[in-house]
C-alpha cells in the first residue's frame, strides 16, 4: 500500500475507485465499507484509494472543541493497510482547504488530481465550505463517466453509532467493551516524562506518560490493567489515570503506569500502552500506607487479569 502526503507526488492511477472519510478507529463498521471499496476497485481492474485528512477537519473548523479521536495517523494508516486497500492519500487540512467552495471541491481537488473511475461515499456525507456539497451535488457536477456509488444507509449509521459507542465506553472506563467494538484493546503511544516520584517511595515506581498524538482519547479516571511494549518487548502493568487526590491537591488529570517486575530507566522513552481492563476508580486514601495497601490488591488483581 502506497501512502501519499502532497497531491504532487501522485502517479497516475488505474481506474481509480475512491473513498473519502476520516475513519477513525478503523473499527468493524469501517471495515465494512474499506471492502466494499476494495470489491469495487478489483471488479473494474482499478486501484482502490482512500482520502483521508490530518488534521481532523474540526480542529480546524472548531478548535475549542477537544477531538478525542481512536487512532493517531500512523496507527489509522496501519490498520487501513490491513484491509487491502491500495493507496492511501492524506491530504493537509488546512483553513484554506475548508474555505473551498462545493465546485472547486469537485472540480479543482477530486477531478483534477484523481481523475476517478468511481466514487463511493456514503449518502450523508458533505464537503465544501459550510458543508454545501453533498451527494446529490457531487453526482450533478461529476462528469457521467464518473460512477457515484453510495454506500447504503445502513452501513454509514452502524459505523456512526460504532465510533459513539466505543469513544462513550472508554470515557466510562469500559475498556473491554470498547475492545471488542474495536476488534482489538484501544491503545496509544506516550512518552515517559518526568514526574514527583511519589511512586518509588513506596514501593511502586510508576512512568508519568504524555500520549505523543495530543489529540487521542484517553480513557475515563480510574486504575487500569494494561500492557506495554517497549522495545519490541510486552510487559503487564497498572495504569492510573486521575487527579491523584491522596498525594496532591492540584486538579490536573495525570497518566502514570507501574510496570510490573520491571526495571529500567525509561525517561524520553516512548511506550504503547494498550488497556485490557477496568480494575476501579480513583480514590482518596488517609495516608501513603493505605494507597500501598491498595495498590499491592490492585496488583494482584492485574497480575489474575493478565494471567
Amino acid at each position: 500500500m502506497a501512502v501519499f502526503h502532497q497531491l504532487e507526488q501522485f502517479p497516475s492511477f488505474r481506474n481509480p475507485v475512491v473513498t473519502i472519510g476520516s475513519f477513525d478507529g478503523v473499527h468493524h463498521g469501517h471495515k465494512v465499507i474499506l471492502s466494499e471499496v476494495v470489491k469495487a476497485a478489483k471488479a473494474v481492474n482499478g486501484e482502490s484509494i482512500l482520502i483521508t485528512f490530518e488534521p481532523h477537519p474540526r480542529k480546524i473548523i472548531h478548535p475549542e472543541q477537544p477531538l478525542g479521536l481512536l487512532t493517531a495517523p500512523e496507527q489509522k494508516i496501519a490498520l487501513i493497510r490491513q484491509e487491502g486497500i491500495d493507496h492511501v492519500v492524506v491530504v493537509p487540512f488546512t483553513r484554506d482547504f475548508s474555505m473551498m467552495s462545493a465546485s472547486e471541491y469537485v472540480a479543482d481537488f477530486l477531478l483534477k488530481n484523481f481523475q476517478p473511475h468511481s466514487i463511493i461515499i456514503g449518502y450523508d456525507h458533505r464537503f465544501g465550505h459550510s458543508r454545501e456539497g453533498n451527494i446529490d451535488l457531487l453526482k450533478q457536477m461529476l462528469p457521467g463517466t464518473v460512477r457515484v456509488i453510495e454506500i447504503p444507509a445502513q452501513l454509514i449509521e452502524d459505523a456512526a453509532v460504532s465510533s459513539t459507542k466505543i469513544r462513550n465506553a472508554l470515557l466510562k472506563g469500559n475498556v473491554t467493551e470498547a475492545g471488542e467494538m474495536l476488534e482489538r484493546q484501544h491503545s496509544f503511544g506516550a512518552m515517559v516524562v518526568h514526574g514527583d516520584k511519589i511512586g518509588r517511595t513506596i514501593g511502586y515506581p510508576t512512568a508519568n506518560l504524555q500520549p505523543v498524538y495530543p489529540d487521542i482519547l484517553v480513557p475515563g479516571i480510574g486504575i487500569y490493567a494494561v500492557t506495554v511494549t517497549w522495545k519490541g518487548n510486552r510487559y503487564k502493568g497498572m495504569m492510573s489515570i486521575g487527579y491523584r487526590p491522596t498525594v496532591t491537591e492540584e486538579k490536573k488529570i495525570t497518566c502514570e503506569v507501574n510496570i510490573l517486575d520491571f526495571n529500567e530507566d525509561l525517561y524520553g522513552q516512548v511506550l504503547t500502552i494498550y488497556f485490557e481492563h477496568y480494575i476501579r476508580g480513583e480514590e482518596k486514601f488517609a495516608s501513603l500506607d493505605e494507597l500501598k495497601q491498595q495498590i499491592a490488591k490492585d496488583e494482584l488483581r492485574t497480575r489474575e487479569l493478565l494471567s
